[in-house]
């Protein structure tokens, strides 16, 4: 009996064909990474702690819509979530619902009906018209558990500063959370 090896053992023999199959797995699991997050934003909120005084104006009703078109777009365009629109009837039913958050997990029951894995909201309240914060909330639709939780103060009610808000929560809180914070980062 030889060492030299038998055709089955051969390199020759079945080396091109396992390097191409190896290959030919390697590319689709290298293509899939990872899939996007389902998203839905369920609604968002304006707090006007001063309503009667100064009620809401147009220009706060569209920075809420700008700002959520904002949010969505910076996720969508990471890679890391993808957002799926609300249907107008459920949409409707949201809006007769009590506050997402503290409606005893009705937010994780829309969010099945929507077939999404995360769901989110945005809150944004207005104490003065120098000091207003933004809260994004989103939740697991199959754990119910938040799984992020985060406000940022912003001063002055004008287009440019609610947006500087939500764009400098996303990219620090939500894209980039290792950069700002590991020891001796930023801060």
């Amino acid at each position: 009996m030889t060492n030299e090896p038998t055709p089955r053992m051969s390199l020759k023999y079945f080396g091109a064909p396992l390097l191409a199959a190896l290959a030919i797995g390697l590319v689709p699991a290298a293509a899939r990474a990872e899939a996007p997050i389902s998203t839905a934003v369920l609604n968002t909120y304006f707090q006007n702690d001063h309503a009667e005084w100064v009620p809401t104006s147009e220009a706060e009703r569209k920075r809420m819509s700008a700002m959520v078109d904002t949010f969505k777009s910076m996720l969508e365009k990471s890679g890391k979530y993808s957002f799926k629109p609300v249907d107008p009837a459920v949409q409707e039913r949201i809006m007769q619902d009590q506050k997402m958050g503290e409606c005893a997990g009705c937010e994780t029951r829309y969010g099945k009906e929507l077939d999404v894995d995360q769901v989110a909201w945005i809150e944004v309240q207005k104490v003065s018209e120098l000091i207003l914060n933004v809260n994004v909330y989103m939740t697991d639709v199959k754990t119910g558990k938040q799984v992020f939780v985060k406000s940022v103060d912003l001063r002055g009610n004008n287009d440019e500063s609610w947006q500087h808000s939500i764009k400098f929560l996303v990219k620090r809180y939500m894209l980039n959370p290792e950069q700002y914070t590991q020891t001796g980062g930023k801060s």
